[in-house]
This record gives structure tokens, C-alpha cells and sequence, in this order.
């Protein structure tokens, strides 16, 4: 049974969808919810490290999601903003660290031939998390 849930979501209609799922997830086995948005980070080396999103805009994209957990009547939901220089491997070190239970995350629309993969960051989740992934179409 799934005691801690956590997804992540960066606002893109396929990562809502994950969200919606996780949520009725987290009412179902009356679970804690975590709701997270990795900003990856982008440069360094020689110059300064600089993140997909501003913190302003990560928190908004996060207390969206939050607040439609709440409403639906998630009792236990937190948000968190993972700083990694990769989605995948953020979500899987912070999954491993609060020791979750469940991961949700979801794919993007495929063309034609890509239709047949799951998108990278689903993916390489599913293959490397400890835990169970649900991905989200």
C-alpha cells in the first residue's frame, strides 16, 4: 500500500494529467502527496548556473497543483522544488531520499514513430527509481 506519492509536473498538459492521477492515487490509499518540479539547471563551468524556471514561476507551477489536491481532498500535500541537472535523476535521488513509495510522472504527445517510446525523462525513471513508477498518458 502506498503510504507516500510523489509527482512531478511542470505544467505541460501531459504533467497534469500525471498530477490528476496521482492525486486520485493519494485519496485512494489515503496517502501523503508530494508535488514536485525539478528546475535543471543549465550551464556552470565557466559561466554561472542558470535554471529552466524562476523560482517565482516554479512555485507557481507547484501551489497550482497543490491547491487542486486540496480541493480534491488530499489531506497530506507538500511541494518541493528539485534543483538537478537532470529531471530524471532529481526525481530519483529525492524519491530514494524521502523514501516514496510511488513515483507518477507523465509522458508527452509522440509522433508517429516515437509513439512506440516513452518519453527520456518517464523512462529513465520507470528503469531507475526503487519504487513503483506509474507514467501518464
Amino acid at each position: 500500500m502506498d503510504r507516500h506519492i510523489l509527482v512531478a509536473t511542470d505544467d505541460t498538459e501531459h504533467s497534469k494529467l500525471a498530477v490528476a492521477y496521482a492525486i486520485h492515487l493519494a485519496i485512494m490509499s489515503k496517502a501523503e502527496l508530494t508535488i514536485a518540479m525539478v528546475n535543471v539547471a543549465m550551464g556552470g563551468m565557466r559561466g554561472p548556473v542558470l535554471y529552466s524556471y524562476s523560482e517565482a514561476d516554479a512555485k507557481k507551477i507547484t501551489s497550482s497543483a497543490v491547491e487542486k489536491a486540496r480541493l480534491a481532498g488530499v489531506k497530506d500535500v507538500h511541494e518541493v522544488a528539485i534543483l538537478s541537472r537532470e529531471a530524471d535523476s532529481g526525481i530519483v535521488q529525492y524519491a530514494d531520499e524521502q523514501k516514496i513509495d510511488h513515483i507518477v510522472v507523465g509522458t508527452g504527445d509522440k509522433g508517429s514513430i516515437s509513439r512506440l517510446v516513452l518519453g527520456s525523462v518517464a523512462a529513465d525513471v520507470a528503469r531507475r527509481a526503487h519504487c513503483t513508477v506509474t507514467i501518464a498518458r
